[in-house]
């Protein structure tokens, strides 16, 4: 995203936040609830879970409306020294939620998460990182985010490393899912590669003993 780009956004966020402010609780059902779910995507590394999830503008408008990032004008001014992006950024109320609202799971031992800075959060959404007790083959995954606000929110998670389904539909009715992740990095089993070598080193070593017997016998013809 260009400098020029984040201070549209920039501007835009803080017009909307402001716009939040005064239209007061109505605001979170006229965002996006009937519309494009929002989107997240997933990949798993070893034992490390990220999930990145990306919502328009609106809703993270009325997302941090609903939290008291951004100022009420009923009790004071509103604040235009800091974007509304940057409000998003800096409230502790925002990135709890967030952390309350997408979660991993492994074998039923919570995967511990954190929550990378909300910079660029129209692009690239807040991104989780969570690492789990052991390499990740199965886990169950959450992701309930605004639909305490309204029912109709949904969230498409799309799997960005190989897993089983490589996609769903979260909903108020539908917050958790298992996911079964095929190529986490996990790595080829140490046995595996054992067995690998020493067929190898057995195939070498007698294609080496056929090649010298057959020579020794050309030497014995000629003589």
């Amino acid at each position: 995203m260009t400098v020029r780009t984040r201070a549209v956004v920039g501007v835009l966020l803080a017009g909307a936040a402001a716009l939040a402010a005064v239209a007061g609780p109505a605001v979170p059902a006229a965002a996006h609830p009937f519309g494009p779910p929002s989107s997240a995507g997933i990949s798993a590394d070893g034992a490390q879970v990220v999930i990145a999830w990306r919502a328009a503008e609106d809703d993270w408008v009325a997302l941090g409306q609903s939290l008291g990032a951004f100022e009420d004008p009923v009790n004071g001014a509103v604040s235009t020294a800091l974007t509304g992006e940057q409000k998003l950024q800096r409230s502790p109320a925002v990135r709890d939620y967030l952390l309350d609202r997408v979660a991993v799971n492994q074998a039923g031992r919570p995967c511990a998460g954190r929550l990378a800075t909300l910079e660029n959060l129209l692009s690239k959404g807040a991104e989780f990182t969570f690492d789990c007790p052991g390499p990740v083959v199965e886990v169950d995954v959450t992701v309930s985010v605004l639909t305490d606000l309204n029912e109709a929110y949904r969230t498409m998670l799309v799997a960005e490393t190989a897993a089983s389904p490589a996609q769903v539909l979260f909903t108020a009715a539908q917050t958790t899912a298992r996911l079964t992740f095929s190529g986490s990095g996990a790595g080829t089993p140490a046995a595996v590669i054992t067995v690998a070598i020493g067929t190898g080193a057995a195939a070498l070593g007698g294609i080496g003993l056929f090649t010298a017997l057959h020579l020794r016998r050309r030497a014995r013809r000629r003589a």
